[in-house]
């Protein structure tokens, strides 16, 4: 957080080359979280846009109470929200893949790594949205429970009851694919 505490002190806004260094440093999170949120790849290409640009056209209300990193996270989340509620959205998307990086793993191996993978963020995909967004916070982003309540402006606590009611019901879902 240190290295953008600067930020806070641009009365004027900030210029296109801090705006690009955001963009190099933040531009995954906030699109994987855009499209975790609305399942639309092109959403999550103008949620992304939007979020920079409204970075920087307000960065001067940039308080430092948390990091950047959540700061841009809670814009996303604002605009996705904004976004599943509009008249247009149309709902009906997949996860593409997910990809773990291994070195040295036999190719089926990382092909059996890739299946259990695709299918725990299957099944992610598959909850209700207050428990994909707590699951993606924790395992994506790896957010303190304080962090997530910021960003999610719920309560310690209703993280924590969202996180443990979401692992378990992945867990059961993992059991009865496993059963069959």
């Amino acid at each position: 957080m240190e290295e953008y505490d600067y930020l806070r002190s641009l009365s004027s806004g900030m210029d296109s080359f801090e705006l690009d260094r955001m963009m190099q440093a933040f531009g995954k999170d906030v699109w994987n979280y855009a499209y975790f949120l609305t399942r639309d790849r092109h959403a999550a290409d103008d949620l992304s846009q939007e979020v920079f640009l409204r970075a920087f056209r307000s960065i001067q209300d940039f308080r430092g109470e948390s990091t950047l990193k959540t700061w841009l996270l809670k814009i996303t989340r604002n605009l996705s929200y904004n976004y599943r509620q509009s008249a247009f959205l149309r709902r009906v998307t997949l996860l593409d893949r997910v990809r773990r990086r291994e070195t040295g793993a036999s190719a089926e191996t990382e092909f059996l790594d890739r299946e259990a993978a695709n299918e725990i963020w299957r099944i992610i995909l598959g909850l209700s949205l207050p428990f994909r967004e707590v699951l993606l916070l924790d395992i994506r982003y790896d957010m303190t429970i304080q962090e997530m309540a910021g960003v999610l402006r719920i309560s310690e606590g209703t993280v924590k009851s969202r996180l443990h009611r979401a692992r378990a019901k992945v867990n059961k879902k993992l059991e009865e694919a496993g059963r069959q």
